[in-house]
């Protein structure tokens, strides 16, 4: 697992506990968690409430306390180079914010499902194998994912697979 990407989600999602926000770790790293497995994370994904609509409104107004997140991540020294993907970036570290309300029309994963974790007191959301499965098969289908991480996704699809079996 890549301690240092997951030490920098804590340090992060404790800054986002402080905002009322309990984040959602997804994509590769929260896949390391709850499989012990490198996947070889190459950056952090982090869901906060949003707006369901997701790409289809502004970008300043799909995740919810926008301004007030931007302020924190500056204020642990990150940059905002790409407002779209609201992403940023920090050293060679990108922190890329999705919509964790996009998940039950996305890969049919119910929130109310989610369950939260707590490392040194910060409270976090984790997907199980059942949920990782269904957000990678539903990423599969997207075009533009499939052409820049198919290979990555399939052997994650696999292996859940094998997992969820046994």
């Amino acid at each position: 697992m890549n301690q240092n990407k997951f030490a920098e989600f804590i340090i992060i999602a404790r800054k986002l506990n402080e905002l009322d926000i309990v984040p959602l770790l997804i994509g590769s790293v929260g896949l390391e968690i709850i499989t012990n497995m490198s996947w070889q994370a190459q950056d952090l994904d982090i869901h906060v409430p949003g707006d369901r609509r997701g790409w289809e409104i502004e970008p300043e107004l799909v995740i919810d306390n926008w301004n007030d997140i931007v302020k924190m991540m500056k204020s642990i020294g990150y940059t905002l180079i790409d407002l779209h993907e609201h992403e940023f970036e920090k050293k060679d570290l990108l922190v890329r914010f999705g919509v964790i309300d996009t998940l039950p029309s996305f890969a049919g994963v119910n929130l109310e499902d989610l369950a939260i974790h707590s490392y040194q007191g910060v409270k976090y959301y984790l997907l199980n194998h059942k949920q990782y499965l269904s957000v990678y098969e539903s990423s599969a289908k997207d075009s533009y994912r499939t052409d820049k991480n198919n290979h990555k996704d399939i052997a994650k699809i696999e292996f859940l697979k094998r997992i969820i079996k046994s």
